[in-house]
């Protein structure tokens, strides 16, 4: 829902009590074997984002990564580092108002299982609830950001837009091609398994965009060690111009700075200040990741 506010000591203390350090793995911390009702879509009517007291101005945030086995590296710098360090750096640098943020992880659509989805959340909870999620399993032939997109456009509700008519944010992350060959499709009964809803039509890719860019503004980022093939595939696509990123897996430590430089894109930010806030060191990875977005 997002109530609460996030603070860096909240997840300081947790990572104590999860006893998670800088050499544990992701097999470490992702401990769950199955994954848990409550993430999975078929179980969810809606995931909410709702202005209160604490969020008048909530801005839904949806981080959204592949979590199939050769990612693992994603999933572990995620949970050790670059969540925190976004949350923290949105509330320092303020590029937008009052994060409300939902991780999510996906496989594929052949698998009930292939997406799981936390809640809205402005605290440490959704930390919490990010160390609950399922990993390391399954494989794909694509990146599956297709169900992520679907579960956004049917199965959210947001106050940003449905009151300010201002559009939350959605970035997918991982190291598959895209779809551009009109292949890669959920299927009618995909959807039913997954989502627990009866549609008319398959959906492809290009459906799924169309569906959850009406409320949200949609970011890919590459990782991996196929981004070649990758950067063609998904910049081929004419409703991603200016919306991919790409980052190397050496750089990865770097994903926060990525995340908070594309949201202050979104805010119509000046590239040189954005570049110039981060170390010098680091500069070279954040332009390099983020040359081509463009709003």
């Amino acid at each position: 829902m997002g109530r609460g506010s996030y603070r860096a000591s909240d997840w300081n203390k947790l990572k104590q009590s999860r006893g998670i350090t800088n050499s544990s793995s992701a097999s470490t911390i992702f401990q769950t074997a199955k994954a848990k009702e409550q993430y999975l879509p078929k179980f969810i009517n809606v995931r909410e984002s709702r202005d209160s007291e604490d969020s008048p101005n909530s801005t839904p945030i949806i981080l959204g990564f592949d979590v199939t086995g050769s990612m693992g590296y994603l999933a572990e710098e995620i949970a050790k580092n670059a969540l925190n360090e976004t949350v923290t750096q949105i509330y320092a640098k303020n590029p937008v108002t009052n994060p409300h943020i939902m991780c999510a992880a996906f496989v594929e659509a052949e698998d009930p299982d292939g997406l799981q989805v936390t809640q809205f959340e402005a605290d440490i909870r959704v930390v919490e609830q990010l160390l609950d999620l399922r990993v390391g399993f399954g494989g794909n032939w694509y990146s599956y950001d297709s169900l992520l997109w679907y579960f956004a456009a049917k199965h959210t509700s947001i106050d940003s837009f449905e009151k300010r008519n201002k559009k939350g944010i959605l970035i997918g992350i991982g190291d598959e091609i895209a779809d551009n060959d009109g292949r890669h499709i959920l299927s009618k009964k995909e959807i039913k398994d997954m989502f627990g809803d009866k549609v008319d039509k398959e959906i492809t890719l290009a459906k799924a965009y169309e569906m959850a860019s009406e409320k949200y503004e949609i970011i890919h980022i590459i990782t991996g060690n196929n981004q070649e093939n990758a950067w063609k595939s998904w910049t081929s696509l004419p409703y991603m111009k200016g919306r991919v990123a790409m980052i190397n897996p050496s750089d990865i430590g770097c994903l926060s700075e990525v995340i908070t430089s594309i949201l202050q894109l979104i805010n119509k930010g000046n590239r040189n200040d954005i570049l110039s806030q981060w170390p010098e060191k680091i500069r070279p990875v954040v332009g390099a990741a983020i040359k081509e977005i463009r709003f």
